[in-house]
């Protein structure tokens, strides 16, 4: 499942460069599939979802940092816990309920972003 920044965030901005994924952008910053990705172009998600990796996309939230859940991995393929979550200060990085993922579905989604890792 991936994790979600709760209401709680003071944006402090201590997890945005632990992410290996670049999936942690300030609130009201536009976000691109591609940051920090291998994506590029028109590409098939591995949910199925077609999208243009270079496309701008609205910010999740307007007020404090969040998390892009199609991008977010847990940190699987890269750290043993969540990086965000182990840095937070006031504990607001929380497993996101509403995006439930197996751990096989989350290293699938890794290499599909980074397969030169």
């Amino acid at each position: 499942m991936a994790i979600i920044i709760t209401d709680e965030c003071i944006n402090c901005g201590a997890c945005e460069p632990e992410c290996p994924n670049t999936a942690i952008y300030e609130g009201a910053d536009d976000w691109r599939y591609s940051d920090g990705t291998s994506l590029k172009g028109k590409v098939v998600l591995p949910d199925g979802k077609e999208v243009d990796a270079d496309a701008v996309q609205q910010p999740i939230s307007d007020e404090y940092y969040y998390i892009s859940p199609d991008k977010c991995t847990e940190c699987m393929g890269f750290h043993e816990e969540p990086q965000c979550a182990a840095v937070c200060p006031v504990d607001c990085c929380v497993p996101d309920e509403n995006h439930v993922e197996t751990e096989e579905q989350l290293l699938a989604k890794q290499r599909f972003m980074h397969p030169e890792d």
